[in-house]
């Protein structure tokens, strides 16, 4: 989800948190309160700052995880999810979406739009 939306969905980033926790993820940081916040990167040339909603560690592997949750700004929404696919692929990482009911025609829509429709959708 986009910075905007933080303080709008929090409750939905805590209790995918608490899934992520139960399935056995370890050393999770996310953009929540009572968690260690993930590393941001910063666009050059302009104050965008990305940061993934959760990071987290399972089996020796680092997955980065992003909330889809329909969003007002989707163009910024989807150059995050190109950036955090191509910077996973870099580092040989794995990126997974998170999305709850209501949301998933938005998240399939936004995914074909940017030809990441390979991706498999946690749904909470």
């Amino acid at each position: 989800m986009i910075q905007a939306d933080k303080e709008k969905y929090k409750d939905i980033l805590d209790h995918s948190v608490e899934y992520l926790e139960q399935r056995g993820f370890e050393n999770i940081k996310a953009d929540t309160e009572g968690y260690e916040r993930p590393k941001s990167y910063i666009k050059k040339g302009s104050n965008i700052s990305i940061t993934p909603d959760i990071v987290a560690i399972k089996e020796g592997k680092k997955h980065y995880f992003d909330i889809s949750l329909k969003s007002e700004k989707p163009k910024l929404l989807k150059s995050k999810w190109l950036f955090l696919n191509t910077l996973t692929a870099l580092k040989s990482s794995h990126f997974r979406l998170i999305t709850t009911r209501g949301h998933y025609k938005f998240t399939a829509e936004m995914l074909d739009d940017i030809n990441l429709n390979n991706k498999k959708l946690i749904k909470i």
